[in-house]
């Protein structure tokens, strides 16, 4: 049962603003962006409500004035705004499922290519196509941060940042292992291969999240940029690479002008990286961690493509399902994220 508390939110509402009224609110950046942030989330909220109660006032007005008289025109009207009311329901319903900590945030998205060479890159490719298609639709913008092309075709690895409101809150479901079934264009004797990717989608952090880093920890290289960028490609040793020697983990960017920028910005996705794993293990502090690898492989995927020898994407957590393969790899995944938030509160 999804329950949209207006009452709570315009209370909030009404605490936070009488707390940006004090002297002091602005001494602290950190806590003033915090809450600035809060309340622009909330009015959001309170007006998507107001505008869903008004179109169903407007409703019941028409059924009032169809119970009078009959009137075709005015049953037709009635009709086709039920429809486009539902469809407002359904996405108030869905914002309300976006309540996590990190959900109102940017997401940083890493795919990964499973054992498999050329095919399992070229199955990179077209995720990350997918995923490009639905930021394009949804009115997100997305950012490439690190590429890495494969040997003959697709993807070795690739970094990208979806930036706009609750980008991380429709992502989050996403990570996992995807697999792919189709006949391969890689094989001269047209046979149906396997191939999988892992995706991992990571909350970027913002400035008011403290993460606590050893500089000790880290290794730090330059390297001349690889990707498909503009001019200054190849030219600087302006790409930066970060590991942190105790999880291993490792980020990278290439994307940017200057050495500065990318270091920037590589550090922002280690942090984002850090506090995932240090939530997914319970751990107070960031020297406790250890971290672990799912394989990408048979049995861990959370979702399957199959274009032959039938055509179906399927999701193995809540089992929805669609059979227009195309629709889906043209970025059409608003079925899945909604099936996956609701199965959150189930």
């Amino acid at each position: 049962m999804i329950h949209f508390d207006i009452s709570n939110l315009e209370k909030e509402l009404s605490s936070l603003e009488k707390e940006t009224a004090k002297n002091e609110f602005w001494d602290d950046s950190q806590n003033s962006s915090k809450v600035l942030k809060r309340i622009n989330e909330i009015k959001n909220k309170i007006e998507k409500y107001k505008i869903v109660r008004k179109e169903c006032n407007n409703l019941i007005e028409l059924l009032e004035l169809l119970n009078q008289e009959s009137d075709e025109d005015l049953e037709k009207e009635l009709l086709k705004s039920v429809g486009l009311i539902n469809k407002d329901i359904e996405k108030l319903e869905i914002a309300t499922l976006l309540s996590g900590k990190y959900d109102i945030n940017n997401a940083i998205i890493t795919l990964h290519p499973g054992a498999g060479g050329t095919e399992a890159q070229d199955w990179v490719e077209m995720l990350y196509r997918m995923y490009t298609r639905w930021a394009n639709a949804n009115g997100y913008s997305l950012e490439e941060l690190d590429y890495l092309a494969g040997d003959e075709a697709g993807i070795k690895s690739v970094t990208f940042l979806v930036s706009g409101d609750y980008s991380y809150g429709y992502l989050k479901g996403e990570q996992g292992v995807h697999r792919l079934v189709r006949i391969s264009p890689f094989d001269a004797g047209g046979r149906r291969h396997t191939s999988f990717a892992s995706v991992e989608v990571l909350p970027e952090i913002t400035e008011d999240i403290e993460i606590n880093i050893n500089p000790d920890d880290l290794r730090i290289d330059t390297y001349r940029s690889s990707g498909a960028g503009g001019q200054h490609i190849n030219k600087t040793s302006s790409a930066v690479r970060i590991t942190h020697i105790p999880t291993n983990i490792v980020v990278a960017c290439q994307t940017e002008r200057s050495q500065i920028q990318n270091r920037e910005t590589a550090m922002k996705m280690l942090k984002s990286k850090l506090l995932h794993l240090k939530e997914q293990e319970h751990k107070d502090t960031i020297d406790e961690l250890k971290g672990c690898q799912m394989d990408i492989a048979w049995g861990s995927q959370i979702r399957s493509y199959v274009f032959c020898p039938y055509t179906l994407v399927k999701d193995h957590r809540t089992n929805y399902e669609v059979g227009n393969v195309q629709a889906v790899m043209d970025g059409d995944l608003s079925g899945f994220i909604d099936s996956y938030l609701r199965s959150l509160v189930q």
